[in-house]
C-alpha cells in the first residue's frame, strides 16, 4: 500500500512538473551579446538579458540560484579576470535560504573581458540561470553562445565603448544603439562643452570680432556660417589625420601625447592665460586687436580672402583654447582608433564639433543683427567691459593648471580666490556706476538689469570670501585650486614646512610615501601615490585598492571631489575600508632613472605623469580623468570601473560593492 502511495506521489509531481514547463514560455530571459573593443587586443563581451513580466532571475553571487556563466576552452581567446555585472542588482536577506541574494527584474546585464591571443578566436560558452515568479521558481534554464573575435567578423555590434572610458561616463551607449548612440551622446557634450571654464570665455571674444563686421545681413550671415564651418572642420580634419597616421604607425601613444601637453604643459597654458587677459584689456578699452599686419598685407589684394583669413583665425583661437577643456573628450574618442575602427571616432568628432560650433555660429549672427537695433553703441561696450572682467577670472584657470602641475607655488588657493574676490568687487561697482572707462557713455540712472546684475555679482563675492579661510565652495569647485594648498584653513591641523598634513600614513616599509611631499589627497585623506607601494601595503592590511586616475587640470576631479568624496558616506568607506592611491597624469616631476618606463614603442618615459598615462591607457584603455578602478590582490578588478558621475548614492554602491567583491574571493 505504501509502495503505490509513493509511486502516485511521484507519478503526480511529475505530471505537474511538466505541466508547469508547458505552461511557461520558452524561456523566461531573452539573451544577446555584444562585443566591445577597449584596447590592447582586449574586449569587453556584454550579455544582456530580457527577463519576462512578473518574473526576477539571480545575480553571479546568489548562491545556488546564482546565474552562471561557464566558458569553454577556446584557441585564440583567453579570459581576462572573472564575470560580473555590469548594472547592479537589488540585495536582500532571503530567510529561506538564509543568506543575502541579489535579484534583476526586467534585464540583467553581465559583462566579461577577453583577450584576443590570435588573429582570431572564438569564444563559446553557456549562461545558466534559475528564474522565478513570487516564490515559485522553475527549473535551471541555459543559452549557448558562440562569439567570433575580433568584433565585426560575423556581423556583431561592434559599435563599442570609445566614449565609455571617458569623462562621458557611463551612459556613453545608452540604448545599446552602436554608433548612433555614440553620435548623441558626442551631440550632448559639445553642447555641455560650452559650460567648461575654458570655453565659455571664448564667447565674448567671438561677439567681439563679430561686432566689427561691416555689410549687408547677408554677408553676416555667410560670415556667420563660415565661422561654424571653420570651427568643425579645424576639429575633424585634424582629428581624421592623426586617427590616419596612429593607423599606419600602429601606436597611440604620439596622440595621446598631444592632447596631454596641450592640457598640461606650462607653455599652452601661459599662453592661454595671456590670450585672456590681452582681450581683457582689449575689452575695458586699452587697445584694438586687429588681425596681424603681416597677414593683412598679405590678404589685402583679395577682399575675400581677407575676410575669411580672419574668421579663420577666430576659429583657431577658438579651437586651441578650448582645448584645454575639450582635449581629453576628443582624446577619449581618438582611443576608439587603436581598437581597430575607423570611420566612428570620425563620425562622433563631427557630431561633437557640429554640437560645439552651433552656439558659436548663433552668436556669430548676433553682432550683425545688434546694428538694427537703436543706439546700441552704449550697452554694447558695457558688456564687452563686463566680460572683460570674466576673462580675467576664468583666465585664471589656466595660470593655475601650469602652476599645479609643475609645482611653481604661485597660485595657492587663497591668492586665486581673493583675485577673484577682487575682480568681482570691481565689477559690482562696475555695474552700480562707480567705475567708468573711457569708451563709456555717461549713465544718468541706474537700470534695473543693471542693478540685479549688481546683486548677483556682490554675492557671489559674499560666498567667496569665507573660502579665504577654508569653506569647500562647492559651486566652484572646479574652477579654483584644491584645499590642500590653501594655508590656513579654520578648524584643520597646521600644515608642515613640507605642505603636507602633520598626520601621515606610512608605507610597509615604515617610510613615508613617495611623493607625498608634494601631492595630497583631499579632505585630509591618508593614502599612496606610486601604485606598487599602494599595492603592497593593501595586501598587508587586507584592503581593497581604491586608484584614483586623476590631475592637476582636470575640473571634473576637482568637482568630484568637492561634491561626492566630502559625503559623509563616502569619506567613511574611503577612510576605514580601501587602501587609496592617486595616479596624476599631468605632474611633470622627473623621476629618478631607474624608475623611468620604456613603451611597447621603445619610447623612454621620465615624468610621473606619462607613467601614470600610459599605465592607465595599456591596462584599462582610458586616457581621461577622473576613473576609478576598485582593485584586489594580483591586480584583479573587483567591479567594473567608474568614471566621471556626481551620483552620490552611486558612488556609494560603486564603493560598497568593491568591499563585497572583496570579502566574496575571501571566502
Amino acid at each position: 500500500m505504501k509502495l503505490r502511495i509513493k509511486r502516485f506521489a511521484a507519478t503526480a509531481a511529475a505530471l505537474l512538473l511538466a505541466l508547469c514547463v508547458l505552461a511557461q514560455p520558452t524561456a523566461t530571459v531573452q539573451w544577446s551579446d555584444s562585443t566591445a573593443a577597449v584596447g590592447d587586443s582586449v574586449y569587453e563581451i556584454t550579455f544582456t538579458g530580457r527577463i519576462l513580466d512578473g518574473w526576477h532571475t539571480y545575480d553571479l553571487h546568489s548562491g545556488f540560484s546564482s546565474t552562471v556563466i561557464a566558458f569553454e576552452p577556446s584557441e585564440g581567446v583567453e579570459l581576462v579576470g572573472d564575470s560580473f555585472e555590469k548594472v547592479a542588482a537589488e540585495r536582500r536577506f532571503d530567510e529561506i535560504f538564509g543568506e543575502e541574494i541579489g535579484e534583476y527584474e526586467g534585464e540583467i546585464v553581465l559583462g566579461q573581458r577577453v583577450r584576443l591571443t590570435a588573429a582570431e578566436g572564438v569564444l563559446r560558452g553557456n549562461i545558466n540561470w534559475r528564474s522565478c515568479q513570487g516564490d515559485n521558481c522553475n527549473m535551471p534554464e541555459d543559452w549557448p553562445f558562440e562569439i567570433r573575435l575580433p568584433a565585426g567578423s560575423a556581423g556583431q555590434d561592434t559599435a563599442g565603448d570609445a566614449l565609455h572610458q571617458s569623462p562621458l561616463g557611463d551612459a556613453a551607449d545608452p540604448a545599446g544603439k552602436g554608433l548612433l548612440g555614440l553620435i548623441l551622446v558626442a551631440i550632448g557634450w559639445g553642447l555641455l562643452a560650452l559650460l567648461t571654464p575654458c570655453v565659455f570665455p571664448m564667447v565674448p571674444m567671438t561677439v567681439s570680432f563679430f561686432m566689427k563686421g561691416s555689410g549687408s545681413p547677408a554677408l553676416g550671415r555667410i560670415r556667420a556660417g563660415m565661422y561654424g564651418f571653420f570651427i568643425v572642420a579645424l576639429y575633424t580634419l585634424p582629428i581624421a589625420a592623426i586617427i590616419l597616421i596612429t593607423r599606419l604607425v600602429g601606436g597611440d601613444a604620439v596622440t595621446a601625447d598631444i592632447f596631454n601637453w596641450l592640457a598640461t604643459h606650462w607653455l599652452p597654458n601661459i599662453l592661454f592665460f595671456l590670450v585672456f587677459m590681452v582681450f581683457a584689456a582689449s575689452f575695458f578699452g586699452a587697445f584694438e586687436i586687429t588681425m596681424p599686419s603681416w597677414m593683412v598685407n598679405k590678404t589685402d589684394s583679395k577682399a575675400d580672402s581677407k575676410g575669411l583669413a580672419g574668421i579663420f583665425f577666430m576659429a583657431l583661437t577658438l579651437v586651441l583654447v578650448s582645448f584645454s577643456c575639450t582635449g581629453p573628450i576628443v582624446g577619449s574618442v581618438l582611443i576608439k582608433s587603436t581598437a581597430g575602427e575607423f570611420w566612428s571616432p570620425i563620425v562622433t568628432m563631427l557630431a561633437f564639433s557640429v554640437a560645439f560650433a552651433l552656439p558659436f555660429t548663433l552668436f556669430a549672427f548676433f553682432p550683425s543683427m545688434l546694428k538694427k537695433l537703436p543706439k546700441s553703441g552704449g550697452w554694447l561696450n558695457s558688456v564687452k567691459v563686463v566680460l572683460g572682467f570674466i576673462e580675467v577670472a576664468l583666465g585664471m584657470k589656466f595660470l593655475s593648471v601650469a602652476d599645479q602641475t609643475y609645482h611653481w607655488g604661485l597660485l595657492d588657493r587663497e591668492i586665486y580666490l581673493a583675485v577673484w574676490i577682487v575682480t568681482f568687487s570691481l565689477l559690482g561697482l562696475y555695474l552700480l556706476g562707480k567705475i567708468k572707462f573711457a569708451h563709456d557713455s555717461d549713465m544718468p540712472y541706474l537700470g534695473v538689469g543693471r542693478l540685479a546684475l549688481a546683486i548677483v555679482t556682490f554675492s557671489l563675492v559674499v560666498y567667496l570670501v569665507p573660502g579665504m579661510w577654508g569653506a569647500p565652495l562647492k559651486g566652484l569647485s572646479g574652477y579654483l585650486p584644491p584645499l590642500h594648498t590653501q594655508d590656513f584653513v579654520i578648524g584643520k591641523e597646521a600644515p608642515t614646512a613640507s605642505g603636507g598634513e602633520t598626520r601621515m600614513l606610512l608605507t610597509v616599509d615604515g617610510q613615508k610615501p613617495k611623493h607625498s611631499d608634494f601631492l595630497h589627497l583631499p579632505h585630509n585623506l591618508e593614502g599612496f601615490f606610486d601604485l606598487k607601494e599602494a599595492e603592497a601595503y593593501a595586501a598587508k592590511v587586507g584592503k581593497p585598492l581604491f586608484i584614483d586616475f586623476t590631475g592637476h587640470g582636470c575640473v571634473n576631479c576637482r568637482e568630484m571631489e568637492a561634491r561626492v568624496w566630502s559625503d559623509p558616506q563616502v569619506l567613511d568607506i574611503l577612510r576605514n575600508d580601501y587602501v587609496i592611491v592617486a595616479l596624476y597624469s599631468d605632474d611633470k616631476k622627473v623621476l629618478p632613472e631607474s624608475e623611468w618606463v620604456t613603451t611597447d614603442a621603445g619610447k623612454v618615459l621620465k615624468s610621473l605623469g606619462k607613467i601614470n598615462s600610459y599605465y592607465a591607457l595599456k591596462t584599462f584603455g582610458v586616457n581621461a580623468q577622473p576613473y576609478y578602478v576598485l582593485q584586489g590582490r594580483g591586480g584583479k578588478e573587483l567591479v567594473p570601473p567608474r568614471g566621471y558621475d556626481l551620483d552620490v548614492q552611486g558612488f556609494v554602491d560603486f564603493l560598497r560593492s568593491g568591499v563585497e567583491a572583496l570579502s566574496l574571493i575571501h571566502i
